[in-house]
């Protein structure tokens, strides 16, 4: 999958949009082989994926437009296990609202919870976590003490590098390109034979 569908079309000789439907069901697939609950240490950070500035219409480059939280682009909450699995999906916005039952649903109470300042993260002490804090508004990525979220920025950068490489993804098509992603991930130390019988695996069961 890591080819483009015309890659694959001029090689095989098979009609794209026959590719394409398989891709797709591929990547359908690899969304439901999702980590188990986490436990022990965990990082969270949410994202935002977008097209690239150089990509976007005139229009826009020249009205400007916000970075970081705020901006227009696709929020993705994310969480990442010490073991080196992570978890990730699409949200609607970055409130505690939204983010604080996810990360309930998918990390064990009693774990330890690095996070930064954001003011969506303030309850998370309450769910039942023991809640570090790293504070980047203040230059300061990690505390000596295995406090930090450095782990979960390499994922974002890696995430943000293999979609950047796809030359632009529409926003309905993301949550697939995403799934995608977070299991190359998940299983990137794996030997490419047990990566293809999973895949296998999963679509005898689709």
């Amino acid at each position: 999958m890591e080819q483009s569908s015309n890659s694959i079309a001029e090689q095989t000789g098979h009609d794209k949009r026959r590719i394409l439907r398989a891709l797709t069901k591929v990547r359908t697939v690899l969304a439901t082989d999702v980590s188990e609950v986490f436990t022990g240490t965990v990082e969270v950070d949410e994202t935002y994926l977008g097209g690239a500035w150089r990509n976007k219409r005139k229009v826009i480059r020249d009205s400007g437009t916000k970075r970081g939280r705020g901006t227009s682009k696709q929020p993705v909450l994310g969480i990442l296990c010490r073991n080196g699995q992570v978890w990730a999906e699409i949200v609607e916005n970055v409130e505690a609202g939204t983010l604080l039952p996810l990360l309930t649903k998918q990390v064990q109470p009693g774990s330890i919870v690095c996070t930064d300042t954001w003011k969506a993260y303030t309850g998370v002490a309450a769910k039942g976590y023991v809640h570090r804090l790293v504070h980047h508004g203040e230059g300061i990525y990690s505390d000596g003490r295995g406090n930090h979220i450095n782990g979960l920025e390499g994922f974002w950068g890696y995430l943000k590098r293999k979609l950047a490489s796809k030359g632009g993804i529409s926003r309905s098509r993301l949550p697939l390109y995403l799934a995608e992603y977070v299991w190359r991930y998940n299983h990137r130390s794996d030997p490419e034979r047990v990566k293809m019988k999973r895949i296998i695996q999963l679509l005898e069961k689709s």
